[in-house]
């Protein structure tokens, strides 16, 4: 049965509102029981199988808020596709997963699984670039042991069982011929080590978990929704590996300023009657600050001024945007007497050539064919 039918957070045994953690957690200890390796369920290739798409799609945040807003239905419309990875190989899918497969027995160098967080920062910030203080939470070497594991002045032995390879084979016989299991060895863990005293600090693991402060630089012209990866700045490989990468996933907040389209924004500018009637300078917001535009008189609702170069810088390019101005043309709501006799006076004296329009812009693409 597929995965897909199934709830995904019933398939870990975790609450909707379960963190990262707790979802990392459920699933290395479902993964230990159902590999193929490990039980002999015959349904346990699918089931595993079925676990690992669903920590894959609750761990990255953008799937999560999917399927929590539409289910199956949402991750299948936004181009969701689970991984394909060979069952057979459970250490490949750890070391992707959490940056090594330590649980099956192999503790040669891994490399460190990565680490993702997420900031919001604001419109004006995403135009020029800045520099944010990111906090990680991070698996780094347990101090007291050196990342071994073992209580310090305490002492290891071989495992017997497997020699210290950490695994172990099991040959079974058919009318098809042998087939040969490897499995990690349950007397050490896959450790091929024994050791009676764990490390207190970090219960035997050899990583505790660091939060720290990462200085990230913004580029100017970051779209909402970008990521910017920096490389080894994630978890801590194991044995010595490399760590992992940070991946920075942006938010610009909304600024109810502007509308950002591409390169460009849009704003808009509120004129009285009077101002666009007989012309005004009015100071304009814009990305880099107020600028004073000059309107000419008979400015029209609806038009728009063009200021070339006032919307947001191409990233990873050369030049920028362009920021559109709106004229919105302000209708006085409330009258005094004297203000509705002036009014009615200049309608008195009002003609068509009052309100004639100027020539307009087809008029003006005939005139310059002629």
């Amino acid at each position: 049965m597929s995965a897909t039918q199934h709830d995904y957070y019933e398939l870990l045994g975790v609450d909707r509102d379960a963190d990262e953690g707790a979802i990392k957690k459920a699933f290395r200890s479902l993964a230990r029981q159902l590999h193929p390796d490990v039980s002999d369920a015959p349904d346990a290739d699918v089931r595993f199988r079925e676990v690992t798409e669903a920590y894959e799609v609750l761990t990255n945040t953008e799937t999560r808020q999917l399927y929590d807003r539409y289910g199956h239905a949402g991750l299948k419309s936004g181009g969701y596709q689970p991984s394909n990875f060979d069952s057979s190989s459970l250490g490949d899918l750890f070391s992707a997963f959490f940056g090594g497969d330590e649980a099956f027995g192999r503790r040669g160098p891994a490399r460190g699984g990565d680490v993702a967080a997420e900031i919001e920062i604001e419109l004006v910030d995403a135009a020029r670039g800045v520099s944010v203080d990111v906090p990680l939470e991070v698996a780094v070497p347990c101090k007291t042991c050196g990342g071994d594991g073992v209580e310090p002045g305490t002492d290891t032995h071989t495992c017997d069982r497997c020699g210290g390879a950490g695994r172990l084979q099991q040959v079974s016989r058919s009318v098809f011929g042998e087939f040969v299991r490897t499995g990690a060895c349950p007397t050490c863990s896959g450790t091929g080590r024994i050791f009676e005293h764990p490390c207190d600090t970090c219960e035997g693991h050899g990583f505790t978990a660091e939060t720290k402060s990462l200085p990230v630089e913004i580029p100017a012209g970051i779209h909402d929704g970008q990521r910017i990866r920096i490389s080894g700045e994630g978890h801590s490989g194991g044995s010595g590996g490399i760590p992992g990468d940070a991946y920075v996933l942006v938010r610009v907040r909304p600024d109810k300023r502007f509308v950002r389209e591409g390169d460009d924004v849009f704003s808009q500018v509120d004129l009285t009657i009077v101002q666009a009637t007989v012309g005004a300078t009015v100071a304009v917001e814009t990305l880099e600050g107020p600028v004073e535009l000059e309107f000419e008189a008979g400015t029209q609702p609806g038009q728009v001024r063009v200021l070339r170069g006032r919307g947001m810088p191409v990233l990873q390019g050369f030049g920028r945007g362009d920021q559109r101005v709106l004229v919105n043309v302000s209708v006085p709501r409330r009258l005094t007497d004297e203000q509705r006799r002036l009014l009615d006076e200049f309608e008195r004296l009002s003609d068509d050539e009052t309100y004639r329009a100027d020539e307009g812009f087809f008029d003006k693409l005939k005139s310059a064919f002629r």
